[in-house]
């Protein structure tokens, strides 16, 4: 119990971060169930976010007087059905009317499905990637841990974005400048393990300025990543073996049973966020603990103020040239 109060002040720094930043206004797709609803209000009610919610209006309304949820003051935009949500969740983010995207009630592939669509999604040029940020007990550090919601088996070029997405979020909430591992089963290149052959590619790639802002080393087995005294016994030196702070799997599945054994055997929480798009989309789970849902809102909200401050700065050198 110690430990796990201990690693939850790591998610109480991020959520008091964020409180000092302007509630990011936040389109909140079809959240009709107490969970979603909650979660997206309880969010509002603590200064992270300002809700805009998506989805069949008097559902919603019966959902908050059902289980005493208050809605006063909040906006509501009627849509019949969740198909019909998650299209106008994205039309009004492609209409500049919010910061930052959030899942409701509905599945995550009908949300994707309309930010991935060509022709009105939410896309741009960086391929679209998953992060958990685990505060997991017992571990000094957070842990990002990448992509093990989106990209199934990505190729070298997906993994370039997986890598740079992290990296740029983790730098644009005021973390510093990350240490990245690329995960495989063992830390030497070897034709017989493909990942180790990208894994090295992309430290090459970080040498010649292809991935910018993080310091990558690879390929790394998980004990060498996190351990200092496994780096150790490996004779692996340089900034990041044992010191990692970033997690790149090799695929999804890989790094979706990672997140989950460290949820459910370690007692981790695991907040997430997808980036990639035009804005950070928040995916949330039934299963997720309160706190956990504050966190991706809070981890979201400062990465929406950091891209705020940044688009500022930039008009303001166009309007002196």
């Amino acid at each position: 119990m110690e430990a796990r109060a201990a690693g939850s002040r790591k998610y109480d720094r991020l959520i008091a971060a964020a409180r000092e930043c302007a509630p990011a206004v936040t389109i909140v797709a079809h959240p009709c169930d107490e969970t979603s609803l909650r979660g997206a209000i309880e969010a509002a009610e603590a200064g992270l976010i300002e809700p805009v919610l998506v989805g069949p209006e008097l559902r919603i309304r019966d959902v908050a007087a059902e289980h005493a949820i208050d809605l006063a003051g909040r906006q509501i935009v009627d849509a019949p059905h969740s198909h019909a949500a998650a299209a106008q969740a994205v039309a009004l983010i492609r209409e500049g009317r919010g910061e930052l995207l959030m899942k409701g009630s509905l599945h995550t592939d009908e949300l994707m499905k309309e930010v991935t669509s060509s022709a009105t999604g939410l896309r741009t040029e960086r391929r679209i990637s998953h992060v958990f940020i685990m505060d997991v007990p017992g571990h000094p550090e957070t842990l990002f841990i990448t992509d093990a919601a989106i990209n199934i088996f990505p190729d070298l070029d997906t993994k370039r974005d997986i890598v740079q997405n992290a990296i740029d979020l983790w730098t644009g909430v005021g973390l510093g400048t990350p240490r990245v591992a690329i995960l495989s089963a063992v830390e030497t290149v070897t034709t017989k393990i493909p990942s180790t052959i990208e894994a090295a590619a992309l430290c090459k790639m970080a040498e010649r300025g292809q991935i910018t802002g993080g310091l990558l080393d690879g390929p790394l087995a998980f004990d060498n990543a996190i351990d200092r005294e496994a780096a150790r016994i490996k004779d692996i030196g340089g900034p990041v073996a044992g010191h990692a702070e970033i997690l790149v799997v090799p695929d999804l599945e890989a790094g979706n049973m990672l997140a989950k054994n460290l949820t459910f055997l370690a007692h981790a929480d695991a907040a997430g966020i997808v980036l990639g798009a035009r804005v950070p989309i928040i995916l949330t789970s039934r299963a997720d603990s309160v706190r956990t849902r504050l966190a991706s809102c809070a981890v979201a909200a400062i990465y929406a103020d950091s891209r705020r401050a940044a688009a500022a700065a930039v008009g303001a050198r166009s309007a002196t040239v």
